[in-house]
């Protein structure tokens, strides 16, 4: 019987990664950040984050740096396509109202994974993706949600705290990025290995 993607393990699997790889995960965040405005860099700094995703969930080691690594520049032209016919399929979804793009993109959210992890085609990346999250859509859509709302609930209350909210708001947010990169490498092991398995 196949599994399913669990919501509760999700969470604190995803936290307690975040957690333990913090120092790392917000260094790669910081340099991803404070070199984006640059053009072509930003390209593959942003290649070199979805990789270093794609290694926590692997259980290897983060290396900050990484991200200015040229091996990021090999095959721009299919990283381009893949966001091409991302960006065409969920806008032509939402021609249809807002829903039908919601879980168009929700399907497709682990193409790019896929594309740099098993180095498959844009359209076939876009397949593994959508076969991937099938029976999942709600369950990740509900992971997303909680992020969200979690992030957006504790960040607002310490902020209502007198003289010293600014700060703990801004603490809390930043060890939000570092759980919320912890949740995206554990939704995509569970959907790689949901991918693998098939393939067996």
């Amino acid at each position: 019987m196949e599994s399913k993607l669990n919501f509760q393990k999700t969470l604190t699997d995803g936290v307690n990664l975040g957690i333990k790889n913090i120092a790392n995960l917000l260094l790669m965040a910081f340099l991803f950040l404070i070199t984006f405005w640059i053009p072509y860099l930003n390209v593959g700094t942003t290649i070199g984050f979805y990789k270093n995703i794609i290694a926590l969930s692997k259980g290897e080691d983060v290396v900050p740096m990484s991200i200015f690594s040229r091996d990021n520049y090999k095959n721009l032209g299919d990283f381009f396509l893949l966001l091409g016919l991302q960006t065409a399929g969920i806008g032509a979804a939402a021609a249809f109202l807002l829903f039908p793009a919601i879980v168009v993109s929700l399907a497709w959210q682990f193409a790019m994974y896929f594309f740099l992890d098993k180095g498959t085609s844009p359209l076939k990346s876009l397949s593994l993706s959508y076969d991937a999250t099938l029976g999942d859509k709600w369950t990740l859509f509900f992971v997303y949600l909680a992020c969200s709302i979690l992030t957006g609930l504790i960040v607002g209350l310490l902020a209502a705290i007198p003289k010293v909210g600014g700060i703990l708001a801004f603490l809390a947010l930043i060890a939000f990025v570092a759980i919320i990169i912890g949740i995206e490498a554990t939704l995509y092991k569970y959907f790689s290995s949901k991918v693998e398995e098939k393939a067996e």
